[in-house]
């Protein structure tokens, strides 16, 4: 009787979408397609090629004509363990601080031009901060050669100017840490902020007015209601960039230091390593090695930090 009322009630049971509102809303249905189209052309059908991986790869044989090694195509990552250590460690360091800084500017940003009152005054200071995502890393590593230049650079003049010595900018490593993380916040912060800024329009404005009329000041207002509502948003945001950590730009190297070899020790990431020892070499095989290395690592990563946040707050896990 209780298995007959359950079938009974299945077949009583609506569509999960019925015709009507199919018809509707067509319009949102098909708006995804695109997406979903290029998600499969440039992100799925290429999982293809990491058969490349796993053999020695020629013109001739092809993808899949060529000769089988297994794993002897990662052994070129690891066959200078200190370069491959030095490698990791100055990737880990730079996109590491860079989500961490950047994520801090970003937020700060989004709450700054929120609280404009101006409509006019807020577009004109988005503009100005989405600018710089819109610049190459060429034109910045132009930018940086008179930043920096030992002899003609604005900040030598003025170190000069007040007393103090020239700074050799090129020839010393332990200088581009900083340099290399607070121009690619510099760089991604109008962009970055876009996020945060939606999030920030979504939120229920009577708690504000209801703030404002309790004697909440402005400071209160974002560090008792904007805050928490962000923190959603922010661990969010945070999963999505940890997967990527170990990919570097090879722009903004090639483009502020020109692969100077006085500065790869706080400088060569695993991007250039690979660049400099794999592509320029034709060895697309190996490149392609640790490219999954570094996909694989990623995603560990994004697994473990969403299986912290799941065991302190579910609420905020990405699954």
């Amino acid at each position: 009787k209780q298995g007959g009322r359950t079938l009974k009630a299945l077949k009583e049971q609506k569509p999960a979408i019925s015709h009507k509102e199919l018809r509707k809303n067509l319009f949102f249905y098909l708006l995804p397609i695109p997406g979903i189209i290029c998600l499969i052309l440039f992100s799925y059908l290429p999982m293809a090629g990491l058969y490349v991986v796993f053999e020695r790869y020629t013109y001739q044989g092809g993808l899949f004509g060529s000769e089988f090694v297994g794993l002897q195509n990662f052994k070129f990552f690891f066959r200078s363990i200190d370069d491959a250590l030095r490698a990791t460690r100055n990737t880990l360091i730079i996109n590491g601080f860079n989500i961490i800084f950047g994520t801090v500017v970003n937020v700060s940003l989004a709450i700054a031009i929120n609280e404009i009152g101006n409509k006019w005054f807020r577009k004109i200071t988005q503009s100005v901060m989405l600018f710089p995502h819109f610049i190459s890393w060429i034109v910045v590593g132009m930018i940086s050669i008179t930043l920096f230049d030992e002899s003609k650079g604005l900040f030598n003049h003025f170190i000069q100017a007040f007393g103090g010595e020239a700074v050799s900018w090129y020839s010393n490593a332990a200088l581009w840490w900083p340099i290399l993380i607070l121009t690619s916040v510099w760089k991604g912060a109008g962009y970055g902020s876009i996020v945060y800024f939606c999030a920030l329009t979504g939120f229920d404005q009577s708690l504000y007015e209801a703030a404002e009329i309790d004697g909440a000041n402005r400071w209160q207002r974002i560090t008792r209601i904007t805050l928490p509502l962000l923190k959603s948003t922010v661990i969010i945001m945070f999963l999505l960039n940890i997967g990527g950590i170990l990919f570097g730009s090879v722009d903004q190297i090639m483009g502020m230091t020109n692969l100077n070899p006085l500065l790869l020790e706080t400088t060569d990431t695993i991007a250039t390593f690979v660049y400099r020892s794999a592509i320029l070499n034709g060895q697309f095989e190996s490149a392609s090695a640790i490219t999954l290395y570094q996909s694989i690592f990623g995603f560990l990563l994004v697994m473990g930090a969403n299986g912290l946040v799941k065991k302190f707050d579910p609420d905020y896990a990405l699954f």
